[in-house]
């Protein structure tokens, strides 16, 4: 059988080269020469300029993204808003310094969009130490959570995004982890296995969740520290929303500012997605001038997001309990057939803003929309549906 190898060409031979070079050039009736002339190559000053044409979006791509990152508050002092949990995570962290210790584990708690990650690197900066983020559903098999926790320095903190989703079984190798910082390890199966122990340096565990009960007791019992994190009022979201545009070099004004936080539902992830929207708007509609309360008005209103931050869905659910159903009580299924949308995804989504700003009331016979709600949509309340409330 024969086999086929590949080989590199062996160099071609100085004198061939030589040869080619004394060969006459034919010429073509007109003179010029026949051959092919090189392909001509830039010099470097061309070649440079080439590489930084090339560069530049990528380097501007670079920058954004810097810029985005940005965003998130890097120290204690920089985080806007929260100011309870604020003392407590300082005096926590003043304390631990002070012993040269490590923070004590901690369970943050609340609706999206507050700032928990950010908070976990936040101390992380504080206490000088690394920070690993990962979320409950990544780490399904035991050896993911034992990798992780193997590969932690002394006072590293790890967060857990979603820890309320944690599996069974990766749930009971925290418990010997946090408590005496050991992992447990089984090797062998049946009559042959063992379980050996393995030191786990000092660490700091940050969980977050959105659905503190949904968490077992055996976990929840074992932070030191269970801190909520509430909503943000209008002069805090405001002040996020100028830091944001600075960071973002784009001018705008506190009136502005105030607008763009008034529509932003009370959290900043809404407040600063809103803030670059407005911002694309303002560069491409109205190029040079600031964001005043007008222009952001205008660009939000185009986004379909009021005045108090209800968007075309909420407005839609509100409008079919008003319009079909004549304010009478509707329940869960039967609004989700009007509307189209997913029962689910009204109850988890839609419904804890519209209940929180006074929009909706859960009755035993269904859901009812208040006269805020109608008058806020246009619409004059009926003195028999003031009755049902």
């Amino acid at each position: 059988m024969a086999i086929i190898s590949s080989k590199p060409q062996p160099p071609s031979d100085p004198s061939a080269e030589q040869d080619k070079s004394d060969r006459p050039v034919h010429k073509s009736p007109q003179g010029s020469a026949s051959a092919a002339k090189p392909a001509s190559h830039p010099g470097p000053k061309d070649a440079a300029q080439s590489d930084n044409t090339l560069l530049q979006p990528a380097a501007n791509a670079e920058e954004t993204s810097k810029q985005e990152e940005s965003i998130r508050p890097q120290r204690l002092s920089d985080y806007v808003g929260q100011k309870a949990l604020k003392e407590v995570l300082d005096i926590a962290i003043r304390a631990a310094q002070s012993r040269q210790e490590i923070l004590d584990h901690l369970l943050l708690y609340g609706p999206p969009g507050l700032g928990k990650t950010t908070m976990a690197l936040i101390l992380a900066a504080e206490m000088n130490v690394n920070c690993k983020i990962t979320t409950a559903p990544a780490l399904e098999r035991p050896r993911d959570i034992a990798g992780l926790l193997v590969g932690l320095q002394k006072g590293d903190i790890l967060f857990i995004d979603e820890i309320h989703r944690l599996p069974r079984v990766t749930e009971e190798i925290l418990y010997p982890a946090m408590e005496d910082f050991r992992l447990d390890i089984t090797i062998g199966k049946g009559q042959n296995a063992k379980t050996r122990s393995l030191p786990l340096n000092r660490f700091t565990l940050v969980g977050a969740t959105t659905k503190v009960g949904a968490l077992t007791s055996p976990l929840r019992d074992r932070f030191g520290l269970v801190q909520r994190l509430r909503f943000y009022e209008l002069d805090e979201l405001t002040q996020i929303v100028l830091r944001t545009a600075e960071i973002l070099a784009t001018p705008i004004t506190e009136a502005g500012a105030a607008e763009i936080a008034r529509r932003a539902r009370g959290t900043p992830r809404i407040a600063n997605r809103l803030t670059r929207r407005v911002r694309d708007y303002v560069e491409v509609k109205a190029t040079g001038t600031q964001i005043t309360d007008s222009l952001a008005a205008e660009a939000l209103e185009l986004f379909n997001v009021d005045p108090c931050g209800l968007d075309w869905t909420d407005r839609r659910l509100l409008t079919v309990m008003i319009e079909n159903f004549a304010g009478r009580p509707v329940g869960l299924d039967t609004l989700a057939a009007a509307t189209g949308e997913d029962a689910q995804t009204i109850e988890e989504v839609y419904e804890p803003y519209l209940l929180q700003i006074g929009y909706l009331q859960r009755t035993p016979r269904g859901r009812i929309p208040t006269p805020a709600a109608w008058r806020h949509l246009g619409y004059q309340p009926p003195e028999t549906q003031l009755a049902l409330i």
